[in-house]
């Protein structure tokens, strides 16, 4: 004799919402905000280079791309750009290498 399944319980069912409502929930979020700004002078250290050349610091765990830039340097920099997950600074003055 064969095996009967249990009879379906719909009303528990809820319907998924659709892909878009979806995606909609999480641009609501609220906005976190960088340790940053555009125009603030920092004194960073680069201890990494990016795919791109540039060298990579980091504030707080914040990325910061300086262009032209070695690791080991001891850089002053101004803020250009700052993005959701990192920023741009150019060079202003080098203060000499890493401290041992």
């Amino acid at each position: 004799m064969p095996r009967r399944l249990p009879a379906r319980d719909t009303a528990k069912r809820t319907k998924r919402p659709s892909r878009a409502k979806r995606q909609r929930k999480y641009q609501s979020l609220p906005s976190w905000k960088a340790p940053v700004d555009v125009g603030e002078k920092l004194e960073v250290l680069i201890d990494d280079i990016g795919s791109r050349g540039d060298g990579i610091s980091r504030v707080d765990g914040f990325l910061v791309f300086v262009p032209q830039a070695q690791v080991g340097e001891r850089l002053q920099v101004k803020i250009t750009k700052v993005g959701p997950k990192f920023a741009i600074a150019e060079k202003l003055q080098e203060m000499g290498g890493e401290t041992p």
